[in-house]
C-alpha cells in the first residue's frame, strides 16, 4: 500500500515523480500556476488544488486528500526559492530575502505542517538558504518548528542539507537544500553519493568508488538532434549567430583574452550562463527557468533545449509530457527539483521510517548509460559584423568593482 503523501508548490511535479518512484502516493495537490495545473492534470490522476496556499485552509487540503490531521505519511514542497537564490545577489547586489514578499511562503508551508501534522515532512529549497550570514530562512524555519513542538506536542528534529544532484546520478549540476524532519523526533541519514565528476582521484574518492557522473549524452543521445519543433528552438537576438563559434562545454569566456577564440568579451564581464552550450560528455549546467536571449544552456546544435530534452535533463518520467507554451515548459522545468534527487531522498526516507523496501534496488529514475558519445560538433567561424567588438572589453577588474556597481553607484572595494 502506498505511502499518502500531500504536495504544496508542486509546480509541474519534479519532486512528486520522484516520491511517487520511491513508493509514495500523491493524494493532494496544491499550485497555483495554471500550466503547471495542466502539466498535473495531464500526466496523473492526483487531486489537484489549483490556488494560492494563501488563500487556502489546512483543513480544505485535508479534505481534497480525504485525510484528518496527523493521519498523512508525509508532506513535500518547495516554497518559491527567488528570495534566497544567487540569481538575487547577482542583480541587485543582496536579495530582499525574509522581506520579501514570496517569503510568505514559508510560513504558509509550516502552518500546513502545524495543523495537518504530518508523520513526516520535506522542505526543499535553493542552497543559499544556509549561505553564511544570509540564513534568516533557516533560522525562521528553526523557530516555527520548535514553536509547533511547544505547542503540539510533537518532536519534529529538522536535518538539513544542500545536495548536488550530479552526485545521485542527475545528468545536471544543480543543488538543492532539503530539510527533513520527523514528528516522533527520529533522525535522518541523508544519502551517500552514487556518482562523481570526473576529477582527479584523491585518498577520500578513489576512482572505483563511486560511479561516474550521467552526462548529457547518457541524458539525450537517443533524441533527435535535430527534433521536428526545431524552428521554435532557434536562438534569436544580437549574439544568436556567435553561438556556433562556441566549442561545446564553453561559453563565452572563449572569446576573452584568457580564451582560444578571439577577445570579443573581458573576462568574467558576463553572466556564467551567457552563450553557455552544453558538451556531449559532460553533465548539463543548471536549468535556467526564464533564460533571456542568449542564456543558455543550449543544445551542442546551436539552439534552445525542447520539451522532451529539458524533462530527461531533470529525470522525468519519459511519460510526462509539459503542458504550454516553450517558454512556460522551459520556466516548469527550470523551477522544478530533479525527480531522481526527490526519489534517492524519498527511497531513504521510507527505508528509514515507514520500513517501506523500493521496488527495485536502484533508484527508477536513473537512467541508463549509453556508449561513448560522438566527437564535439564542428565550428563555426566569428561572422565579421563581430569584428568591431574586438579588445573593446575589459577584464573584470574584482568584486564589488563591475559595471553593476558602478552603475548603483556603491563604493568599490579597494584591494
Amino acid at each position: 500500500m502506498a505511502l499518502k503523501l500531500i504536495s504544496l508548490y508542486s509546480g509541474c511535479g519534479g519532486m512528486d515523480y520522484g516520491f511517487e518512484a520511491a513508493g509514495f502516493e500523491t493524494v493532494a495537490a496544491l499550485e497555483f500556476d495554471k500550466d503547471c495545473c495542466r502539466t498535473l492534470r495531464s500526466n496523473r490522476p492526483w487531486p489537484v488544488i489549483e490556488e494560492d496556499i494563501l488563500q487556502v485552509p489546512t483543513a480544505g487540503i485535508l479534505a481534497v486528500a480525504n485525510l484528518k490531521p496527523r493521519e498523512a505519511d508525509l508532506l513535500i514542497g518547495g516554497p518559491p526559492c527567488q528570495p534566497f537564490s544567487k540569481a538575487g545577489y547577482w542583480a541587485t547586489g543582496d536579495s530582499l530575502r525574509l522581506k520579501d514578499p514570496r517569503a510568505a511562503t514559508l510560513e504558509a508551508y509550516m502552518r500546513v505542517v502545524d495543523e495537518a501534522l504530518p508523520k513526516a515532512f520535506v522542505l526543499e529549497n535553493v542552497g543559499g538558504m544556509i549561505f553564511s550570514g544570509k540564513s534568516e530562512g533557516l533560522v525562521l524555519l528553526e523557530k516555527m518548528i520548535a514553536d509547533i513542538n511547544r505547542r503540539r506536542g510533537t518532536k519534529y528534529t529538522p536535518k538539513y542539507k544542500v545536495l548536488k544532484a550530479v552526485e545521485f546520478g542527475v545528468p545536471q549540476i544543480r543543488e538543492r537544500f532539503f530539510l527533513v524532519a520527523h514528528r516522533e523526533g527520529q533522525l535522518f541519514k541523508f544519502p551517500d553519493s552514487t556518482h562523481r565528476l570526473a576529477e582527479p582521484e584523491s585518498p577520500l574518492f578513489p576512482a572505483d568508488s563511486l560511479e561516474p557522473a550521467m552526462t548529457a549524452w547518457d541524458a539525450l543521445g537517443d533524441l533527435p538532434d535535430d527534433p521536428p519543433d526545431l524552428e521554435n528552438l532557434s536562438v534569436k537576438g544580437k549574439w544568436a549567430p556567435l553561438l556556433a563559434s562556441i566549442p561545446e562545454g564553453n561559453n563565452y569566456l572563449h572569446h576573452t583574452e584568457r580564451g582560444d577564440g578571439i577577445p570579443l568579451f573581458g573576462w568574467r564581464r558576463r553572466y556564467w550562463t551567457f552563450l553557455l552550450k552544453l558538451a556531449k560528455n559532460r553533465p548539463s549546467w543548471t536549468l535556467q527557468a526564464q533564460p533571456g536571449p542568449a542564456v543558455g544552456p543550449f543544445h551542442w546544435r546551436n539552439r534552445r533545449l525542447n520539451a522532451r530534452e529539458l524533462c530527461r535533463l531533470q529525470t522525468f518520467p519519459d511519460t510526462v509530457t509539459l503542458q504550454g507554451s516553450l517558454s512556460s515548459i522551459q520556466r516548469q522545468a527550470g523551477n522544478a527539483v530533479p525527480a531522481l534527487l526527490a526519489e534517492v531522498v524519498g527511497r531513504d526516507i521510507g527505508q528509514q521510517w515507514f520500513e517501506h523496501v523500493p521496488a527495485t534496488s536502484k533508484p527508477v529514475l536513473l537512467q541508463s548509460r549509453r556508449t561513448a558519445p560522438p566527437p564535439p560538433e564542428t565550428l563555426g567561424k566569428v561572422p565579421r559584423s563581430y569584428y568591431p567588438l574586438l579588445c573593446r572589453e575589459t577584464p573584470h577588474p574584482g568584486t564589488g568593482k563591475g559595471y553593476r556597481a558602478a552603475a548603483r553607484g556603491l563604493p568599490t572595494k579597494v584591494s
